[in-house]
């Protein structure tokens, strides 16, 4: 019996990034609240381009933007910083 030999696609190599210690305190913060961001690869357009996940207490948002390497990890912390903007401010008038 033969076996078939699939041609190797190619891959996506998620973007790096380091984050300073601000941003660190604001992904932290949001971790922390159950506000998790994340980037997928778009399959079905160029190897470039990303797509991001907004995960809100176990309901998940999907931005309809694709994003390319070098933009989608600066929308990425845009995204957290506004939750942390939002939520830390309400959270700060509470209590």
């Amino acid at each position: 019996m033969a076996f078939k030999r699939w041609a190797r696609t190619k891959s996506k190599n998620a973007p790096v990034r380091t984050w300073d210690d601000d941003e660190m305190k604001i992904i932290g913060w949001c971790l922390n609240k159950k506000i998790e961001i994340s980037t997928m690869p778009d399959w079905k357009d160029q190897l470039n381009n990303w797509q991001i996940d907004i995960k809100i207490n176990k309901k998940i948002f999907t931005d309809p933007n694709r994003y390319e390497n070098d933009k989608v990890l600066d929308k990425v912390y845009e995204y957290y910083k506004y939750y942390y903007n939002k939520y830390k401010l309400n959270t700060n008038k509470n209590g």
